[in-house]
């Protein structure tokens, strides 16, 4: 089966492993997924992520992270930019998720990075997720 969003595929698989409150998922392997995956590591999104070789192109396994009485951590996290309709922003436009609780996901050109991180290096771009 053929996936156009491999993006929206991964946030996908997170989101129904956190709903189904499992301790890893695994998502096929690319180094833009690495990177949004690092990204939820820094920010407190999840506790851990390695990548597993499998021979072909890899598998990334995540370990979600869970609060008090198996909570998770993730609430809420929604692809914005899809294949068919691209959301671009400069950094004075950036959106602020939820009053600035969660984090917008970007791709600039000076990488894949959080919202507050592309509004101090004054830089915009695609906005690929929002995550709180």
């Amino acid at each position: 089966m053929q996936i156009t969003d491999k993006i929206a595929d991964m946030l996908t698989r997170i989101r129904n492993a956190n709903a189904a409150k499992h301790d890893t998922v695994d998502v096929p392997s690319s180094n833009m997924k690495k990177a949004i995956a690092q990204i939820l590591l820094d920010e407190g999104y999840i506790k851990s992520f390695q990548i597993v070789d499998d021979g072909k192109q890899g598998i990334i396994r995540i370990t979600l992270k869970y609060g008090l009485g198996k909570e998770p951590v993730i609430t809420g996290l929604r692809r914005v930019s899809k294949p068919g309709l691209r959301i671009y922003t400069s950094c004075k436009e950036m959106p602020k998720v939820m009053n600035g609780m969660g984090i917008a996901i970007m791709s600039t050109p000076k990488g894949i990075m959080t919202d507050r991180q592309a509004r101090v290096e004054n830089v915009g771009g695609e906005v690929l997720a929002f995550v709180w």
